[in-house]
């Protein structure tokens, strides 16, 4: 037994049977075609993945500038009431 119920012989004559019918350059371009695919999906992923990642980047350096802009301000207007 091999594969839920399916021995390795059927197996053996089911790929004997589609090289038949699809012969090896048909099949090797169907590999090869499918291989390009998930190579352009892995692609598209990390290419999302970088996008996100410089967003979120530019996001918290604005955050931090803003922050550093409301500090500075604040400590500016603390010592000129303090001096009045």
């Amino acid at each position: 037994m091999g594969l839920g119920g399916i021995s390795i012989w059927q197996l053996l004559i089911i790929l004997v049977i589609v090289l038949l019918l699809f012969g090896t350059k048909r099949l090797r371009g169907l590999g090869g075609d499918l291989g390009g695919a998930i190579k352009g999906f892995k692609k598209a992923i990390t290419e999302e993945e970088q996008k996100k990642e410089t967003e979120k980047d530019k996001n918290e350096k604005v955050e931090a500038e803003e922050a550093e802009t409301v500090d500075t301000s604040t400590t500016e207007n603390t010592e000129k009431s303090e001096s009045k």
